[in-house]
């Protein structure tokens, strides 16, 4: 087993050993527990009660972070000549089509998020195996398969991020950075859980919520009480 550093100790040494701490608690806590060189991601891990192998208890969805993630996050616009101008103008990194296709079969996967129109979805299904696995593939249900490109890609710039529930039940998401103040922390944490509350399976049977967790780039994790309203 790898040996704690000192200040690994020390982070520890200030998280209360079995207590669940209140959101605007748990933010202020990961703050002062992280000591990155750089600006740490906070990230939130929720578990819920359900079985994702069951397609009706399947959870996914988008959010839009009330103060955004604090990432620049780079979006790629796979669109017809006619909405290039609009898709530039609303801020897109990278904006083509058949350039953009022939990088990504050749293993370009340099964005965190890929918005398309339905008549392009036919020429990305081949690129499933590639766009899959890292997230990347456009869906309707997200947003980012839209005859409103422009607008898909302002939402995404100014801190909309998409979401899914993994094969363990957990939904994982960067919630902003260290750099922001625990209030900021809070309220977008607060904005994803009260989005997945929403989301609720009618199937899902017992606790929805199990537990949540926060943390930051290379920080221990702070349990929250999980009856957050």
């Amino acid at each position: 087993m790898a040996r704690l550093t000192k200040k690994q100790k020390e982070a520890l040494a200030k998280i209360e050993k079995g207590r669940v701490y209140s959101l605007s608690e748990a933010t202020a806590l990961v703050k002062e527990i992280t000591n990155t060189k750089f600006d740490a991601s906070v990230d939130i891990a929720v578990r819920l009660g359900v079985d994702p192998r069951k397609a009706n208890q399947m959870v996914r969805g988008v959010v839009s972070l009330p103060h955004g993630t604090g990432k620049d996050m780079k979006v790629l616009a796979l669109v017809t000549p006619d909405k290039e101008a609009e898709a530039k103008e609303a801020g897109a990194d990278y904006v083509g089509l058949d350039e953009y296709l022939d990088k990504i079969k050749n293993g370009w996967t340099d964005v965190d998020v890929i918005i398309t129109m339905p008549s392009v979805m036919g020429k990305l299904g081949p690129l499933g195996r590639v766009l899959g696995p890292r997230g990347l593939m456009p869906n309707p249900k997200t947003g980012t398969v839209t005859m409103d490109v422009a607008k898909a890609v302002a939402e995404v710039k100014a801190g909309k991020i998409d979401f899914k529930v993994d094969k363990t039940g957990i939904v994982h998401a960067a919630i902003g950075k260290a750099s922001f103040t625990a209030d900021k922390l809070a309220e977008n944490a607060n904005e994803l859980i009260q989005t997945l509350i929403k989301l609720k399976p009618t199937t899902a049977k017992g606790v929805y919520v199990k537990s949540i967790f926060l943390s930051s780039t290379m920080s221990p994790s702070v349990a929250v009480d999980s009856k957050v309203n």
